[in-house]
């Protein structure tokens, strides 16, 4: 264990958000990033506030119906410990990489704080990883340890033999059981201090735009860093917290680890077996739910139902993971009188800019930068600008967001271009209100320009959106003879509606009626849209599509051009 003197000034700084949770102003004035040495956020915080504490830590259900398993963080803090000496046990040291992938079972809460107390180094993995995704994943990763569900064993038959296998829930040969673990002593003593700045966490971006690279995060930089987020969110002691994400992203620890248990909440996890809105909704109400985080998806499925038809105990409500379109915050606001809060950030970094609790809600802004961050608005040549890339000052250190990477692991180039010119670069391009909120515009690559006009796609999937039919829609540029490039919405239809001929003229009325002329829609396609396994739209795919279509045919199935409606006139 440390000295404390780093816990001490992490929860005085912990303390001074939450005393400000509903002043901005003061909250990112007064704020600054605790300076550590020497830190284990497991060790020197959370076991310190779970001493005696019988408040709830983690509550998991899997039947609605049933009360679910609910642990306290006196409870958390035995496990942990526990798993920390299995781990010790069957050879886990300081500076080794494990790879985790699990669902939300207790196991993953478990593996998670018994690796930061021994000083390893975890990287997390969706259970929706193919077989060659886990080979490419472990060896690009360098792990020596895999903690991995019962059911997702096969996947791992490929991988090199030096690699140490641990199974949950089920028993394999050739594989560890880590409920051994349980048989472990409660009693961890650390084999040294750990420094703030070792590494903790290597995760796997998204790849929306490109292949994944390796993030690194530390001791610091996530653990102490997700203060922005318990921020944004607005978390407070006591509180339950439901954040709906998927094991294995970034967006998971964000707030199914890190920012309630910075704030001292529940972690509350319902495990579906599919997305049913109705069925989410039942839950909200039954386990009186007070905080909730859900990405745009969830969203956009939720408000379809009679939302005022249920009586929900929700305090704060925020969406993360693509921005959130007007249209669906207007509807959650009329049915509960509750705004959901956008907020922006990245596997690379913590919550950087948010709608704050208390403060106004500008339609369509995702915020203004969060206590601990400062941010820059910079053009093609680093120099500052009201609407441009969105970079955090990485140099001089003393002006680095503790929540920012440390880089990519085992990637020189992309962390040298990442970090060039003394920012960090967040490849998301944005403008800067006069009253200092951040409309977001849409990432770098996303943004293209139409006869002389540069236009955001996210901005008119915004639109889109709001037409009765459409479900889900993306934008991206089709190759034109005359104006270099138009609009193209790729969309989706909600249940109820058909696609054809009919509603394709409909949507392309609705274009006219809410958009400026030379931001119409002007060609149309019917399509599912292709996505990550964590859900978020690839647009660089349906980018290429267009680029490399044949001239002919003309038209593809299930596409229209507004032209096409001459009667539109």
């Amino acid at each position: 264990m440390n000295d404390g003197a780093a816990a001490k000034q992490f929860i005085e700084a912990r303390d001074l958000l939450l005393r400000h949770r509903t002043d901005y102003d003061r909250a990112y004035r007064e704020f600054a990033w605790p300076a550590m040495d020497a830190f284990n956020w497991a060790l020197d915080y959370f076991d310190v506030v779970a001493r005696g504490n019988h408040q709830p830590a983690l509550w998991i259900v899997d039947d609605p119906h049933s009360e679910g398993l609910k642990l306290s963080y006196a409870q958390m803090s035995e496990r942990s410990s526990r798993m920390a000496n299995y781990l010790r046990g069957v050879g886990v040291g300081r500076g080794d990489r494990l790879l985790l992938m699990l669902p939300n079972r207790v196991e993953l809460w478990d593996v998670m704080l018994a690796a930061m107390k021994l000083g390893a180094v975890v990287l997390p993995a969706t259970t929706q990883l193919s077989s060659d995704d886990v080979r490419d994943r472990v060896q690009l990763g360098g792990a020596q340890y895999v903690v991995v569900d019962g059911a997702e064993l096969a996947k791992f038959d490929s991988i090199d033999a030096s690699v140490k296998r641990i199974a949950v829930g089920a028993r394999r040969e050739g594989w560890l059981d880590l409920a051994d673990a349980g048989e472990a002593s409660p009693h961890f003593v650390p084999d040294g201090p750990t420094r703030a700045t070792d590494p903790l966490l290597l995760y796997f971006t998204s790849g929306t735009t490109s292949k994944p690279k390796l993030v690194e995060h530390t001791h610091q930089s996530y653990p102490v860093g997700h203060l922005s987020t318990m921020y944004w969110i607005g978390l407070m002691p006591g509180d339950v917290h439901w954040n709906i994400s998927s094991p294995g992203w970034a967006k998971h620890a964000w707030s199914c680890f890190f920012a309630p248990w910075n704030a001292q909440a529940c972690v509350f996890v319902y495990n579906y077996a599919r997305f049913v809105p109705r069925e989410t909704l039942e839950v909200l109400v039954r386990f009186n739910v007070t905080t909730l985080c859900a990405p745009p998806t969830v969203w956009r499925m939720l408000v379809q139902e009679p939302l005022a038809s249920y009586d929900v105990k929700l305090r704060e409500i925020v969406g993360a993971g693509e921005p959130l379109n007007p249209e669906i915050i207007e509807r959650v606001r009329r049915a509960w009188n509750i705004t959901i809060r956008d907020g922006y950030g990245q596997t690379e970094t913590t919550c950087q800019i948010g709608n704050s609790p208390g403060q106004p809600v500008v339609p369509g802004s995702m915020g203004r930068p969060l206590p601990g961050y400062k941010v820059e608005l910079v053009d093609a040549d680093d120099q500052p600008v009201s609407e441009g890339e969105i970079a955090l000052p990485a140099l001089p250190f003393a002006q680095r967001p503790l929540g920012l990477m440390t880089g990519y692991a085992n990637n020189a180039n992309a962390t040298d271009h990442a970090m060039r010119n003394g920012y960090y670069h967040t490849s998301d391009v944005a403008l800067r209100r006069d009253d200092g909120y951040y409309v977001y515009v849409g990432r770098a690559d996303d943004v293209f320009k139409s006869s002389d006009y540069r236009l955001s796609p996210f901005e008119l999937e915004s639109v889109l959106i709001e037409h009765e039919a459409i479900a889900e829609a993306a934008v991206v540029p089709s190759v034109d003879p005359l104006r270099l490039s138009v609009p193209k919405a790729f969309v989706t239809v909600r249940q109820g509606f058909e696609a054809g001929p009919e509603l394709a003229r409909s949507v392309f009325r609705f274009s006219r009626e809410k958009l400026a002329p030379y931001k119409r829609i002007r060609r149309l396609q019917f399509s599912d849209l292709p996505k990550t396994i964590s859900g978020k739209i690839r647009r660089v795919e349906l980018r290429r599509r267009e680029q490399e279509r044949p001239a002919e045919p003309e038209r593809l199935p299930g596409e229209y051009w507004e032209e096409d409606f001459p009667d539109l006139r």
